[in-house]
This record gives C-alpha cells, sequence and structure tokens, in this order.
C-alpha cells in the first residue's frame, strides 16, 4: 500500500518527509552518514530485504539527497554517498538518536552511537542557537511563528493555537 504523498501541503516538516520517504530511508542516511557506501553493507546492516533496499536506494537518488557512482567496471558496481542536500540531514538523524537514548527507545539501556567533540572528547549534543548571536537558547524560551511561506492554512493554524492560549482554564 502506498502511502499518501505530503507534496502538496505548505510546510517544511511534510516536504522533508515526502523527500526522505519512510523509516527504512532514515536508517539508510544513518549508515551513508557514518561511511556505509555499498549495496551489500547497506543491506547486511539495516536486514532490509533486497527489494526494498534498491527502492530506497532509487527514491533517495531521485529526491537528490544521495548520487550513485561507480567504483568498478567489470562486473559494473555502485556505490552510494551522501550529496550535500543529504549530508545536511545530520542534525535529524542526530536528534532521533539523542531522542532515542534519552527516552531509551533501543530498550538497550545505554546510548549505542555517542557524538563527540573532535578536538576534546567531550560529548556533544544539538541546541537551540540565536543566528545572530550565536548564543544557546534555551527550548522554555523557543517558539513558533508563522513565516514568509506561510499560506491561510498556516495562518490558521496559528490563530487557532493563540486563542486556545488567551481562554481561560
Amino acid at each position: 500500500m502506498r502511502a499518501k504523498s505530503f507534496s502538496a501541503m505548505t510546510c517544511s516538516i511534510a516536504g522533508a518527509l515526502e523527500a526522505i520517504g519512510d523509516r527504512w530511508a532514515i536508517l539508510l542516511l544513518r549508515d551513508l552518514a557514518m561511511g556505509l557506501t555499498r549495496y551489500d553493507d547497506l543491506q547486511a546492516s539495516t536486514g532490509m530485504p533486497t527489494t526494498t533496499l534498491a527502492g530506497r536506494l532509487k527514491h533517495l537518488e531521485a529526491t537528490g539527497l544521495i548520487e550513485k557512482r561507480p567504483y568498478q567496471e567489470r562486473p559494473p558496481r555502485f556505490e552510494y554517498v551522501l550529496t550535500p542536500k543529504g549530508r545536511d540531514l545530520w542534525k535529524v538523524t542526530t536528534a532521533l538518536r539523542e531522542w532515542g537514548d534519552r527516552w531509551d527507545a533501543s530498550g538497550l539501556g545505554a546510548p549505542t552511537v555517542e557524538l563527540i567533540d573532535g578536538e576534546s572528547g567531550r560529548q556533544i549534543e544539538l541546541a537551540l542557537v540565536d543566528v545572530e548571536t550565536g548564543a544557546v537558547v534555551p527550548r522554555s524560551r523557543a517558539r513558533l511563528r508563522p513565516g514568509p511561506g506561510a499560506d491561510d492554512l498556516v495562518r490558521a493554524r496559528f490563530a487557532k493555537h493563540l486563542s486556545q492560549q488567551r481562554s481561560p482554564a
């Protein structure tokens, strides 16, 4: 069964989900970011059925997140590498990993991967940063507002949210 397309939605999250595709694709992006490039390595790492893997790789290539490069002529063999657009998803996979670690989504009781500063060796994490000053902003101060691409539906969501905040409980 094919999932409903989000392409007509005015929403960056829906657009990103449309480009990525599904949960298998997230695992491929994880492995590609960790340096796996060969089909057999990706299949072994994810345990994905080969027809599923081939389809996800084609989708990620079509959306510009990966590119297929030949590494052997006879017989023809290809590797898959992240494009700049695909590499830029590192924040998404890092956020998912941090959430999974915080809430023990793996059930292992401990993280399987840690993100560290390459110079100090200390653990690092994602943060919200003021784009003008570079200062870290606590989550408690973060707010959403309609952006320049907002349509009437997006503005209506904000209007409903604001009216609910003002209503006495």
